[in-house]
């Protein structure tokens, strides 16, 4: 997007704005360009997801928003304020639980409330309503190696939660999951998102996950990885399963799935 038509864009909304990302990785093999030129406009509440063939730069892309990578050139913003590092106004959930083995369930939670300088009586409390809110507070006082994958990663969520980041980064968090804990994962996020609204950026391999969470789902071009189109979704929520039965999701979904499979065929190439 030209520069000029992006600064008459309404900016009193725009939480995340990426400008002209390229990020280069120097190997063995010589210099691998993961992203060659992104840019986009991330607006305050919404919902993004980001779809595309493996290895297009998805989770580069995540990383540098969360400050974890320097782009080669380009930057990124947060709220009008250029990314240098990690910030608590992001929060970022893996497809690796990333729990502490030698905490409790409550005392992961609390951890991040601690962070933010609740301590405490007032951090157990606090930590038992985000618990509640991801159906685990009988599991409080368990540990991780207690639980099973999903569980696990409603602590995760939790966690996120309670350190009250404006921006969710999410990197395939149910991709390792069953298909049934997954559906029910989705459901929850979903509804979690409605109630406490918050910036999502998920990246998922799954394109009727993208359609039943996003209001726009991204899809990215094979290495070097850009920003082939952005589908909008506009089908309205509460989305569920019966949801993928419906004419409008059918034809999305052959219209996302067919953009990503022939940037899978470059790869193949």
């Amino acid at each position: 997007m030209a520069g000029e038509a992006r600064d008459l864009m309404n900016k009193e909304n725009v939480c995340i704005r990426i400008d002209g990302v390229r990020k280069v990785f120097n190997g063995r093999n010589g210099e691998m360009v993961a992203l060659n030129g992104v840019d986009l406009d991330i607006h305050d509440n919404e919902f993004i997801c980001v779809v595309g063939p493996s290895g297009c730069g998805k989770s580069t892309l995540l990383n540098i928003i969360a400050g974890l990578l320097e782009p080669t050139e380009g930057k990124v913003y947060c709220n009008g304020k250029e990314v240098t590092g990690t910030g608590t106004e992001r929060g970022v959930v893996f497809q690796q639980y990333a729990l502490f083995p030698w905490l409790t369930v409550k005392k992961n939670v609390m951890f991040a409330l601690e962070m933010r300088g609740v301590k405490g009586k007032e951090a157990e409390t606090e930590a038992m309503k985000y618990l509640e809110m991801v159906d685990l507070a009988k599991f409080a006082d368990h540990y991780p190696k207690e639980l099973s994958g999903g569980m696990k990663q409603r602590v995760a969520i939790a966690r996120a939660y309670a350190a009250e980041p404006q921006v969710l980064l999410m990197d395939e968090p149910f991709g390792a999951l069953d298909a049934q804990t997954r559906t029910q994962l989705q459901t929850e996020l979903l509804e979690t998102w409605q109630k406490k609204k918050k910036t999502c950026f998920f990246i998922t391999h799954d394109v009727d996950e993208a359609i039943i969470l996003a209001q726009k789902v991204i899809i990215m071009s094979a290495r070097p990885g850009r920003i082939k189109r952005i589908v909008d979704i506009n089908i309205p929520y509460p989305r569920t399963q019966e949801t993928k039965m419906t004419p409008e999701f059918i034809e999305l979904k052959n219209e996302i799935w067919g953009q990503v499979y022939q940037e899978y065929l470059e790869v193949r190439k």
